[in-house]
């Protein structure tokens, strides 16, 4: 368990410019001060992540992050009031004071109030807005436990057990007159238009968009296990929400059991599916599935 000294050194270290890894209910997050540009610089380098990738900012409250906007629609009110604390990011116009670095020099800025008390707690020591992505080298699987954060990364860890969602957050921009997806997770919202991720090299609308993505350092097949090699077939729980929950943790336990491939079938084409869909997809080893092949062995959940 955390107590309130590791949160308040935490919150030292993220007021310092240092960077903190920290739980919430979808990953955990490699955060640091949103406000300060050299410590925002820094976790873009110690993920080596690429500059084209806006950071999300956990915010406290709602009255945090319309101070980080110039623009406060009605949809973006209803939304902050229906689903935060929870899995959703909305893009709004953002405020001059929030560093071009934070947003990838994009004029938006992604913002959510995690659903995680020891997030929470965080940043309300700290005074200040937490820019955090996943706390992971670039393209390499989230982590959803505190034990899945490389050491060297932060400066500081606070462990607060496994994390319930387990998949990124939800993203939707509504920086534009209609609600648009750009990231899929667990919360599913009708109607909504789908971006798509420019091809040429520019700044992304949200992170999580590059074609590889969550990878684990095992090949990951989508389809029919190879007949040779020492493999492990997946079989993934059948309930969404559960499947999230173990995404991140089962291949990260695969990943450090020496198998040759992993395989997995695609779940269904559906909404309550998607987030589940666009992870897998992009951990996939660029190869693609496995032509033919046979169940390999026993399937666990």
């Amino acid at each position: 368990m955390v107590d309130s000294q590791q949160i308040a050194e935490a919150a030292r270290i993220i007021r310092a410019g240092g960077l903190v890894s920290f739980p919430t209910e979808t990953v955990y997050g490699l955060g640091a001060n949103a406000l300060d540009p050299a410590a925002v610089e820094r976790i873009f380098a110690a993920k080596g992540r690429p500059a084209t990738s806006p950071l999300i900012v956990h915010v406290a409250d709602i009255a945090m992050a319309r101070s980080l906007t110039r623009e406060w629609p009605a949809i973006a009110q209803q939304w902050a009031e229906r689903y935060w604390p929870g899995p959703l990011t909305l893009v709004l116009p953002k405020a001059a004071h929030v560093p071009d670095r934070v947003t990838a020099g994009l004029d938006t800025v992604g913002l959510r109030i995690p659903n995680h008390p020891v997030a929470l707690a965080l940043i309300r020591a700290a005074g200040v807005p937490i820019a955090a992505p996943s706390a992971n080298r670039f393209m390499q699987l989230s982590p959803s436990e505190a034990q899945h954060v490389p050491a060297e990364l932060a400066d500081y860890f606070l462990d607060g057990g496994p994390a319930q969602v387990g998949i990124e957050s939800t993203v939707v921009s509504l920086a534009g007159s209609q609600p648009v997806l750009l990231r899929p997770g667990v919360l599913h919202l009708e109607g909504l238009e789908q971006a798509e991720v420019p091809a040429d090299g520019s700044a992304h609308a949200a992170p999580g968009q590059h074609a590889r993505h969550y990878s684990p350092q095992t090949r990951l097949i989508l389809g029919p296990a190879p007949e040779s090699g020492h493999g492990y077939r997946w079989r993934l729980p059948a309930d969404p929400a559960e499947c999230a929950a173990e995404l991140y943790a089962t291949l990260h336990r695969l990943d450090a059991m020496n198998y040759d491939w992993i395989a997995v079938e695609l779940p269904p084409d559906t909404p309550l599916w998607a987030g589940i869909r666009d992870r897998l997809v992009r951990a996939a080893t660029p190869d693609g599935a496995a032509a033919g092949g046979r169940p390999a062995g026993e399937s666990e959940r």
